[in-house]
């Protein structure tokens, strides 16, 4: 549906009804599917069809679902996958393998942060983490030979930093390796990383994509641009033959769906993190409404935002909307419709007088999640980032004080008021 705007697209692209079908996508809630042909069956198992036999691979729900997805981003293919972390972690590993190296900006939020400087190192996959404000040429020392992706936020979590994309993508690509951009908190309808040169986006569904707060999944969206045979020896699980599928070569068979194909049967057959049939169809519904959504979210959080600037006990604001912010330049480049509805703070105080500024909210919740209709508000160094050092905090641009609001589709001078009296509290 390329011709169409990306509202349209949210509601109509990924499932095209015909005759007498259901208008909306239908739940396949069904682990295994009947053929009649044992030569068929055998051919889906050789990848020499298409189809389905195993929902712990594919389903139909979820395929209607990520083509959306795909489309809203500009790629060429897309997959779910069971959360927003599996996401990364597939993203990296299908290209990734022991003795790898990836490069990535040490801004991301805490969970991606360990995986890749923790378990991907228990993997023999090591991370170098790095300041994404440096220049290019201070960026390019950090490539190692066995460097196998640069990976990045789009928007920060939870810092709002937006990040320069099209700078990345001259990094990776110079040094013949793919960028991948997690845009969970732009959202395609805000940002489209593909289209300023990355190849590979990710996303956690369940923020705003989901927007309710009801279902736990992720994406991976493909460009289909990387070459991965120009860079062959770099990427020997995508351009050498896998003997667990008789020595295909997913390069050379799949061309520009090889990297999501490998991802699915080879990643989630052995891995298994599928998102739920019935989760993929909660998805769907969040995203027929993520463009009128993104609207109201970043409406509000920008009066939010021009409130807690104005208020003296408030010690700092980061919001890329807000034209003191030092990402403002950035955003109206790569989203001159806004960011996000998240934005971070510090007030006057100590940390139990942040607390109880907290404790005192009444509208906004105390919680893990974020992203979503209802705002909510934590302090990453107790929560979110809490298995972090002070050293990796500061590393990522945490401060002690930093306190992640995610502004909801409320009214603004509701939430305006709540914040004041819990201010007044302390």
């Amino acid at each position: 549906m390329s011709d169409y705007s990306v509202g349209t697209k949210c509601l109509h692209s990924g499932y095209v009804p015909t005759n007498g079908e259901p208008r909306q996508v239908p739940i396949i809630q069904s682990t295994t599917f009947k053929y009649d042909s044992s030569d068929y069956m055998g051919a889906l198992f050789d990848l020499e069809a298409t189809g389905y036999f195993y929902t712990r691979l594919q389903n139909p729900t979820n395929d209607n679902v990520a083509a959306k997805i795909c489309d809203l981003e500009g790629g060429y293919a897309a997959m779910l996958t069971s959360s927003g972390q599996a996401a990364n972690f597939f993203a990296v590993f299908n290209m990734c393998e022991t003795g790898g190296h990836v490069l990535a900006s040490s801004s991301i939020y805490g969970g991606t942060y360990n995986l890749f400087g923790t378990t991907l190192k228990k993997m023999g996959i090591d991370c170098t983490f790095v300041d994404q404000n440096l220049s290019y040429e201070e960026l390019c020392k950090f490539i190692q030979p066995n460097t196998k992706c640069v990976f990045a936020e789009s928007v920060t979590n939870p810092t709002v930093n937006v990040l320069d994309i099209e700078k990345f993508a001259k990094l990776a690509h110079d040094n013949g390796i793919p960028l991948i951009i997690d845009n969970t908190f732009a959202t395609p309808i805000n940002c489209q990383p593909i289209k300023w040169g990355a190849d590979i986006v990710t996303h956690s569904t369940t923020k705003y994509m989901d927007g309710h707060g009801v279902h736990v999944g992720g994406a991976i969206i493909d460009s289909g641009n990387f070459d991965w045979m120009a860079s062959a020896d770099k990427f020997p699980g995508l351009t050498t033959p896998d003997e667990s599928y008789h020595g295909i070569t997913y390069a050379e068979k799949f061309g520009k769906a090889a990297f999501i194909t490998k991802a699915t049967v080879q990643l989630m057959r052995d891995l298994g993190s599928i998102q739920s049939p019935q989760n993929a169809f909660y998805l769907q519904m969040g995203l027929e409404s993520l463009h009128v959504r993104m609207e109201r979210h970043c409406a509000n959080a920008q009066k939010v935002a021009e409130y807690l600037i104005s208020d003296e006990r408030v010690a700092w604001v980061n919001y890329p909307g807000l034209e003191s912010d030092p990402y403002h330049a950035m955003a109206v480049k790569y989203m001159p419709k806004g960011t996000c509805g998240v934005m971070c703070f510090g007030i006057k105080g100590t940390r139990e007088q942040a607390n109880k500024f907290m404790d005192s909210l009444k509208l906004v919740s105390i919680a893990t999640h974020v992203a979503d209709a209802k705002s909510c508000i934590l302090h990453p160094a107790s929560h979110t980032h809490r298995q972090l050092s002070d050293e990796q905090l500061r590393e990522a641009g945490v401060a002690p004080d930093l306190m992640r609001l995610s502004i909801g589709l409320e009214d603004a001078d509701d939430l305006i008021n709540d914040i004041k009296q819990a201010l007044d509290q302390i």
